[in-house]
């Protein structure tokens, strides 16, 4: 490896600007320490026993538990998000860890087949180190939710996250250590982005997973193929929330609110564009916009806070350009559409179209772009017109006409009246522009194993 030059990396408080913490690029040859590490840890890691490994994963989240204000409180700093969300993100991840510790067993168990063998079945192995390149806005959960599955399988785990929450990031190392994890099993790389190559390149990274930005994905994606390693990636989205004319209203209403504005819209999984058919446009738009204005905004760390700052000024910039030129092409502003520093108004756009950033783009914050279609065939075919496909709500209360639509959609989750969320017993993953692969579930504990025919005669 050539030794690049050294950056500093600031944790910025969105909300107010002030530097948190800095934190300096680790060197080559520490980086080159911890990959060997990884790689020595995994040499005994996959011989301890999973109901050992359980004990360990959860004592893994009763310290997440025990320590929920702590870590909620170093995430809204670093990120913006309202501190009763950070705290649920914090009780989420003890659920995953939970969750792993009690099926895991069952999901690596051999899978038997009956062949001309007088044995044959499926064994799950461990395959060795797992790099894993994660975002800021869920700075805690999604590293959880690649974590628990991956040690508890047998592999060693390493964490690339984002710069501006390294904090979050130093935290979740500690706390598995005090669990009992051993030296190596989970370590943080804190590193530049350009660096990824040259980890992933090496003979030791095995796998590779990254939850972050299409662009980010094509590039990580392309050096796993190129060096012949096994990826998963989620990537971006552009949720699709339809509502059909006979829907509950209120419940379509409050439910659209929360899939658009948690984490202040900065969500892959977020509801971006609402398609309302026929005569439920002008029953929705109103209450909505109604629940829209009352949202209140202010310090994160107040707990009446539900909507904080973008994480960055950036990012609330970049939302503003995509309003902007959404308007400037024949959309309507219906209310918000503000930008004071990181700080975003909420912000709904109607009389949106194909080619519109509102439409077309992934917006990442909280910006709602309402379609009104003629009918469900419409909609369907509004929803569908996407690069990204990751899930899509459906509001109505005929569920049989919904189960008959299912195939309708692309995407990798279809929610019949609820927003889309993971769910530790439910993989998650998109399709097309949203990436590949699966989380969460049994489809997440086996996207990195091994898995080995094994053929017996006697």
């Amino acid at each position: 490896m050539k030794e690049p030059k050294q950056a500093l990396f600031k944790s910025i408080n969105p909300y107010n600007g002030k530097e948190i913490a800095s934190y300096t690029e680790q060197t080559e040859e520490e980086v080159i320490g911890i990959l060997e590490k990884s790689q020595e840890a995994f040499g005994t890691w996959p011989k301890v026993s999973i109901p050992e490994r359980e004990t360990l994963l959860r004592k893994a989240a009763n310290l997440l538990r025990k320590n929920v204000d702590k870590y909620a409180r170093t995430m809204t700093l670093e990120m913006g998000k309202p501190i009763g969300e950070s705290r649920a993100e914090i009780i989420k991840c003890a659920w995953v860890c939970e969750f792993y510790a009690e099926n895991a067993a069952r999901f690596l168990a051999d899978e038997i087949i009956e062949s001309d063998a007088a044995e044959s079945f499926v064994s799950h192995d461990p395959i060795g180190p797992v790099l894993a390149i994660m975002p800021w806005n869920f700075p805690f959960w999604q590293v959880f939710r690649f974590a628990a599955p991956t040690l508890m399988a047998g592999n060693t785990a390493l964490l690339k996250h984002a710069p501006n929450v390294f904090g979050c990031a130093t935290h979740i190392e500690e706390l598995l250590r005090e669990a009992g994890f051993p030296d190596g099993v989970f370590q943080n790389l804190m590193v530049h982005h350009d660096r990824t190559e040259e980890i992933i390149a090496g003979d030791i990274v095995r796998a590779v997973t990254l939850t972050g930005s299409e662009r980010a994905g094509r590039a990580v994606g392309s050096l796993a193929g190129k060096y012949l390693k096994k990826s998963v990636l989620e990537l971006g989205g552009n949720n699709a929330f339809i509502v059909w004319e006979d829907a509950d209203m209120k419940q379509a209403v409050q439910t659209g609110v929360r899939a658009r504005m948690l984490n202040s819209g900065q969500s892959c999984i977020a509801a971006k564009r609402f398609i309302v058919v026929g005569k439920a446009y002008d029953k929705f738009v109103p209450d909505f916009l109604e629940q829209i204005a009352s949202l209140k905004d202010g310090d994160p760390l107040d707990e009446s806070t539900e909507m904080g700052p973008l994480a960055r000024e950036d990012l609330a910039e970049q939302l503003q350009e995509q309003v902007n030129k959404s308007l400037a092409r024949g959309a309507e502003l219906l209310t918000g559409g503000g930008r004071r520093g990181a700080f975003h108004e909420p912000t709904v756009l109607t009389n949106v179209q194909p080619g519109m950033p509102a439409f077309d783009e992934e917006t990442f914050g909280p910006l709602a772009a309402i379609i009104k279609a003629k009918d469900k065939e419409e909609a369907f075919e509004l929803a569908s017109l996407s690069r990204y496909g990751l899930g899509t709500t459906l509001f109505t209360k005929d569920i049989e006409e919904a189960r008959k639509s299912i195939s309708k959609i692309p995407d990798g989750a279809f929610f019949i009246n609820e927003l889309v969320k993971s769910d530790p017993r439910l993989p998650f993953g998109g399709t097309k522009h949203s990436g590949y692969g699966r989380e969460l579930s049994r489809d997440g504990i086996l996207e990195f194993v091994n898995k080995k025919t094994v053929y017996v005669n006697t």
